[in-house]
């Protein structure tokens, strides 16, 4: 399935394919928390995450679902002309709440004019078959997108930055969810703590055993106001943050381990300058990152799934 030019399946190929023209997510904060923040499995949330490193300018929970929208479809629409919106239930874990609850939240987003389908990001540990059954009850009408964030397939990382959940709880999320009409992706952070290269080339493996359509890859960032930042400063030695050069030399090989099927959504991930401790990369862009992967793709004769097996 060959439909971006590139020697990987990229994402935007893969909507525009899918859509037949572009379509634009919007962000949305509905002031969901997480189980590891709220006491439930732990305190303190993920150590490296700060929400406010990803959140625009128009996204927050004070906010309507419906004002949320239409600030960023009014946003978007100045820059262009887009037919269709998704609206992107991103901060935090946005299932986590009553059936009931989700529902208003969700029928609301999708009664917006303009959006076509939803892209809901959560833990592996916070679904349930209610919700999935109530998703694919809408995926029959609408495109629907549920994002698990594994963020590593190793057990000892997953505890290290207090993530509160274990990858077999993403083993199982996938599969109560795998047949149902769902575009289901998944989110991997390359380079936690204590990875060797090794270890980052079989999250591609072990990935790629999971029933996913699409993939968001990010570097690890150092970002303000997270815990890591914290112990970033007392023992940086406890990092082995990428340059720009060895990043693109890692996730190249990394993307020839993975399934050829599965639809690569991003690369990288920018926290805004402010937020940002390290690595710095004087400032490249996310196309220019990808101008970099594919020139160095095309170097090194390498393509998604080329290292591949069954």
């Amino acid at each position: 399935m060959v439909i971006s030019g590139k020697r990987y399946l990229y994402y935007s190929a893969f909507i525009k394919q899918k859509f037949g023209n572009r379509v634009q997510k919007i962000s949305i904060d509905i002031g969901f928390t997480c189980p590891n923040r709220d006491g439930s499995k732990g305190y303190g949330g993920c150590t490296y995450c700060n929400n406010n490193s990803f959140n625009p300018d128009y996204c927050g929970p004070e906010k309507s679902i419906t004002e949320q929208l239409n600030k960023g479809i009014d946003f978007f629409s100045k820059k262009g002309k887009t037919i269709k919106y998704l609206a992107y239930f991103q901060a935090y874990t946005n299932t986590y709440s009553d059936l009931n609850t989700l529902k208003q939240m969700y029928e609301e987003a999708l009664s917006v004019e303009g959006v076509a389908g939803l892209v809901i990001g959560t833990r592996p540990d916070c679904i349930s078959k209610e919700i999935i059954d109530y998703l694919s009850e809408l995926s029959k009408k609408y495109f629907i997108s549920l994002e698990f964030g594994v963020e590593s397939t190793l057990n000892k990382t997953l505890l290290k930055v207090n993530r509160c959940h274990t990858y077999e709880d993403t083993v199982n999320a996938y599969k109560m969810s795998e047949n149902k009409g769902l575009d289901l992706g998944a989110h991997l952070i390359i380079g936690l703590p204590g990875e060797s290269r090794s270890d980052i080339l079989g999250h591609a493996e072990r990935i790629s055993k999971l029933p996913i359509n699409t993939l968001k890859l990010h570097h690890l960032q150092i970002v303000k106001h997270s815990a890591m930042a914290m112990q970033y400063k007392k023992n940086p030695e406890y990092f082995n943050l990428f340059t720009a050069e060895s990043y693109v030399d890692l996730i190249t090989e990394f993307i020839t381990y993975l399934r050829p099927d599965i639809v690569i959504e991003r690369f990288i991930s920018e926290a805004p300058h402010e937020l940002l401790i390290a690595p710095k990369w004087n400032r490249l862009k996310n196309f220019e990152m990808v101008d970099l992967i594919d020139k160095k793709l095309i170097a090194k004769n390498l393509w998604q799934g080329k290292n591949y097996t069954l």
